[in-house]
């Protein structure tokens, strides 16, 4: 795993699309600051009757296409850089998808796996009072992210709605059905990811049917994404979580796999497999598509050199180094960026404030239908701006797309002290 600073990896990425953009450098250096970022210390009672203290972010990177809007992570790893650099990501990723949101990210640094369903309930319940004045339906809409899901999003839309004496569903987005949730979005950051790879295979003139592929990372993402690029014809041949690797050369059953590690919390030991093995091992394979599905910076310069696969779509926020894209991008492999592979996340998140504001549910067919258009017209503007501008590569289109998009926006609205 490297080590490279997640926020300088942004600013590095945005440096790079400015070179092909006809933007003032005092403008490009606005754009690659968040807007502010709340640091927050959470004291909360445990179940014995302690206090413990948890370091909790909320940052709020760019407002100028509409309301911040992204995730909520628990994770021993989260730091501000971290959560400034996902909230960067998240703005050109709204951006390049072209739905009216900014860019924000939070979270809290713990384990959820430490403290018991009460405990998180209560931890949740305390960042959503703290965040409570700087979030709203048209100010600021989190959502899941790592280790959250459905249940902390319901706890922070009641603890918001009670607080506030009010009831509005779309202050929160990844919410359980009953709760105002979208059908679709539990598959959509996994459904993005095979739209986007469907893509650029179709791009690059190569068949998905009978592709290998390895997927880092099993869980909500990467499995879904698996099983649906299974549909399509690929053959998922190794995955991964934090137990290690799986390989079978004649590919896996995706459902099974996701089975067996619902029942046993890991791929590890699945019967199935022919070999078992590390992370690095599976990110060098040689197959024809690669999915780094888990954490930011699992591929850096060095472990780049050994990549094998012709293809990689990023289902995770910033899997790849800016060495390692480098790297990449010498050995002519193709990388479908974050800011397009995995927006199918923030996309039905937008489809579900769009239906909370609405108070009207759409059918999880049409949710599909309309995050299939989104993901392929924004994969069809990235490549408009690669040929037409000869550009290194893929994640540079896609930032040039993205970063004029917040800038026409920017200076469309005037200057205001």
């Amino acid at each position: 795993m490297a080590d490279a600073n997640p926020f300088e990896s942004l600013q590095e990425q945005l440096d790079d699309a400015g070179e092909y953009l006809d933007v003032r450098a005092d403008v490009l250096d606005r754009l690659k600051q968040p807007e502010r970022v709340l640091e927050l210390t959470l004291s909360v009672e445990m179940d014995d009757g302690t206090i413990e203290t948890f370091d909790a972010y909320r940052s709020q990177f760019n407002g100028d296409r509409g309301p911040y809007k992204g995730g909520i992570r628990y994770h021993p790893g989260v730091t501000r850089d971290e959560v400034k650099a996902l909230s960067g990501w998240m703005a050109y990723k709204t951006a390049v998808v072209d739905i009216p949101y900014g860019g924000g990210k939070g979270g809290i640094a713990l384990d959820p796996s430490e403290y018991s369903e009460s405990e998180l309930e209560r931890i949740t319940r305390s960042f959503a009072k703290e965040i409570r004045p700087f979030i709203g339906v048209d100010k600021d809409v989190p959502a899941p992210d790592v280790n959250t899901g459905q249940r902390e999003m319901n706890w922070i839309k009641d603890t918001y709605e009670k607080l506030e004496n009010t009831t509005v569903p779309g202050v929160i987005t990844g919410k359980a059905l009953e709760n105002g949730g979208s059908r679709g979005r539990v598959e959509a950051t996994g459904r993005s990811t095979m739209f986007a790879a469907r893509e650029v295979f179709d791009y690059l003139d190569e068949e998905m049917a009978e592709a290998t592929v390895a997927v880092q990372g099993y869980g909500n993402a990467g499995s879904i994404a698996a099983r649906l690029l299974e549909d399509l014809g690929a053959h998922v041949v190794a995955v991964s979580d934090s137990s290690g690797a799986i390989y079978n050369p004649e590919g896996f059953d995706t459902r099974h796999v996701k089975e067996f590690k619902r029942e046993t919390g890991s791929v590890a030991g699945y019967d199935g497999a022919t070999e078992e093995f590390g992370n690095d091992d599976l990110l060098t394979l040689d197959v024809d598509l690669l999915v780094p599905a888990a954490l930011e910076n699992a591929i850096d310069g060095n472990l780049a050199r050994d990549v094998q696969a012709d293809v990689v779509v990023e289902a995770a926020n910033g899997p790849l180094t800016p060495d390692a894209d480098d790297v990449l991008t010498e050995k002519n492999v193709h990388v479908v960026p974050d800011i397009l592979a995995n927006a199918g996340g923030v996309t039905v998140s937008y489809f579900e404030w769009v239906q909370n504001r609405q108070r009207f549910q759409w059918t999880e067919q049409r949710v599909n239908e309309e995050l299939e258009a989104v993901i392929t017209n924004a994969f069809d503007a990235i490549i408009d701006a690669y040929e037409a501008n000869d550009l290194p590569n893929l994640r540079t289109a896609a930032y040039v797309v993205a970063v004029q998009r917040v800038v026409d926006a920017y200076e469309g609205s005037g200057s205001w002290p």
